[in-house]
């Protein structure tokens, strides 16, 4: 039982991790090595200064809905980490982790929405960027979809643990 506890709490860190890189890198499409667009600016990387030059993303519904969706499955997930540890130590025996696995699936439905709305409408998110044609989903994108079945298995495994001293 000790082993599930650590791995579920090593899964949830993990996932957590992953949520947040994919929220805040700027990685979600890229055009070449230097030029890419994540949830909140266009950037291209300035060889003359050597410094990136971003600029806000513009604002769509669909960029908004994407944005809104991502940093709610942050929340979600960090939330769920909080309530699973308050739970772990104020839990009568024999509890289970309803709450916690609740949270995390919300999590997990929340990247999926907002993955798929990117995947689906990434014309609009990032019309009069540059030509999408020359372009592809970048790493934040896939970690977003990563994260999906991994959060929503954390949150099957966290509603069937019990707590057991």
């Amino acid at each position: 039982m000790a082993y599930l506890l650590m791995f579920v709490t090593l899964l949830h860190l993990i996932t957590l991790a992953m949520q947040f890189i994919a929220t805040m890198e700027k990685s979600w499409w890229v055009w070449n090595s230097l030029e890419n667009s994540d949830l909140w600016y266009n950037c291209r990387f300035d060889n003359h200064t050597e410094t990136w030059l971003c600029a806000s993303s513009k604002e769509t519904e669909w960029h908004k809905a994407v944005q809104v969706l991502m940093v709610l499955s942050v929340v979600f997930s960090s939330v769920s980490f909080l309530v699973f540890l308050g739970q772990l130590f104020t839990m009568s025996k024999g509890g289970l982790f309803y709450f916690t696995g609740l949270c995390q699936v919300f999590s997990g439905l929340n990247a999926f929405s907002a993955a798929l709305i990117y995947t689906l409408h990434n014309k609009a998110i990032l019309q009069n960027s540059r030509e999408l044609t020359s372009g592809h989903f970048g790493y934040c994108f896939i970690l977003a979809w990563v994260c999906v079945p991994l959060l929503l298995c954390s949150g099957v495994i966290y509603i069937h643990l019990r707590k057991k001293e």
